[in-house]
């Protein structure tokens, strides 16, 4: 299997996280796949942004949930940058997609467009809450689904088969040899995060990874010759 290199919200190194420019860099810049965050707006628009609330990443205050779309499209997110619909993306870029839902409410909504837009086989959906991957795959039968873990032991692996997940999303500091292992005899998808440094993309290569989430574009060129 070739190993996957996936821009974490776009290229968030080098230009503002989960906006379209970023999204477009990390195309540009050859990386396999692009990994995304997705909230609901208070209207229901399924809007890109990885935290809650909009106060770090905008010139906004307050939870997402309290905006709706309009509100958060007057916002700067980076250099002039919109905070853009999970659709807009699908638009402007062409690279498979790693969607990482918060809740099962946006579940439900993703399941809509990916269904609607026939997106199965480009788009991953991906989440930290079992609940979530599994209604996704109830929702929307034969979508690829990744389980994230942060804080997690060897039960991560049992808690992506049992929610139907092809691949686990794992916390490179947290990383073993023996997770990596339990995941291989289940024929699980191991992807470590977010790997950022030399040292880091080693380590990947080391445990035999499948692919590595980074912040920055030059790993995918790196990556190649890591032993």
């Amino acid at each position: 299997m070739n190993f996957l290199t996936i821009g974490h919200r776009g290229v968030m190194g080098v230009e503002p996280e989960n906006t379209l420019r970023s999204f477009v860099a990390a195309e540009q810049a050859g990386l396999d796949a692009i990994e995304l965050d997705l909230h609901l707006s208070k209207d229901g628009a399924l809007v890109v942004m990885h935290d809650p609330e909009v106060d770090r990443t905008t010139d906004g205050t307050g939870p997402i949930a309290d905006h709706t779309l309009a509100e958060l499209r007057a916002l700067d997110a980076g250099r002039g940058e919109r905070v853009p619909r999970f659709e807009e993306v699908l638009d402007v870029v062409q690279a498979p997609l790693q969607a990482e839902i918060k809740d099962v409410q946006a579940a439900r909504a993703l399941a809509e467009v990916i269904l609607e837009r026939d997106l199965v086989r480009r788009v991953e959906v991906s989440s930290f809450h079992d609940e979530a991957v599994a209604e996704v795959a109830r929702l929307v039968p034969g979508v690829r689904t990744a389980l994230i873990g942060s804080r997690y032991g060897l039960d991560i692996v049992d808690r992506a088969v049992a929610a139907g997940a092809a691949t686990v999303c794992l916390n490179l500091r947290r990383l073993t040899l023996e997770i990596v292992e339990k995941a291989r005899k289940r024929d699980l998808r191991t992807i470590g995060w977010v790997v950022n440094t030399q040292e880091q993309l080693r380590l990947v290569r080391a445990l035999e990874l499948d692919g590595a989430t980074t912040d920055y574009p030059d790993i995918r060129r790196t990556g190649r010759f890591t032993a």
